[in-house]
């Protein structure tokens, strides 16, 4: 009986270095319905809060909403997520808030605590760190800005339910 040798590897030749690993740019409707959404959730925000006068539009929100809109199919712009995230967060800065007072190191500490509590919920929302940090700095009041937050998020979430649906994304990928 012939031995028979195991087959030769082919080489795989080497990527050059200016390769790219980054997903394909998405098509242009992609891209121009994602924009619109967000332009549109955005400007919604700044007008409720003109209306109410409240700030409602703060950075976290702008960034949830990039999510929402340009990464919808990830587990971090789910409405489980991007509302929890957000609240669970908040908490987070309020609760250091209670303990330490308003400042840099009460903001720094918040950030980081707020990672924590949202992977022990299972709502893990990078932009929602950041709301920690805001509520630590700052000192708003809890109930106004709670209920505000809670408001701002829903809408985000159900402009970018309309924005997804455009691009024929199903969005939500689960509720909760």
């Amino acid at each position: 009986m012939a031995q028979t040798r195991p087959p030769a590897e082919v080489p795989v030749p080497a990527r050059p270095w200016h390769a790219t690993q980054a997903p394909p740019r998405p098509k242009p409707l992609t891209t121009l319905v994602a924009t619109a959404s967000s332009v549109v959730a955005l400007t919604l925000l700044v007008a409720v809060g003109e209306w109410s006068h409240q700030v409602l539009l703060i950075p976290p929100l702008a960034a949830s909403m990039a999510l929402i809109a340009g990464a919808s199919q990830t587990p971090l712009g789910q409405p489980r997520s991007v509302i929890g995230g957000q609240l669970v967060s908040a908490v987070t800065g309020f609760l250091v808030l209670a303990v330490l007072g308003p400042g840099i190191w009460s903001s720094g500490l918040a950030g980081g605590l707020a990672l924590g509590a949202m992977m022990l919920l299972r709502v893990a929302h990078s932009p929602a760190a950041a709301t920690a940090v805001i509520v630590a700095a700052t000192g708003p009041s809890a109930g106004p800005f709670l209920a505000l937050l809670a408001a701002a998020t829903v809408l985000l979430v159900l402009v970018g339910l309309v924005g997804n649906r455009l691009n024929k994304q199903a969005y939500p990928v689960y509720w909760w």
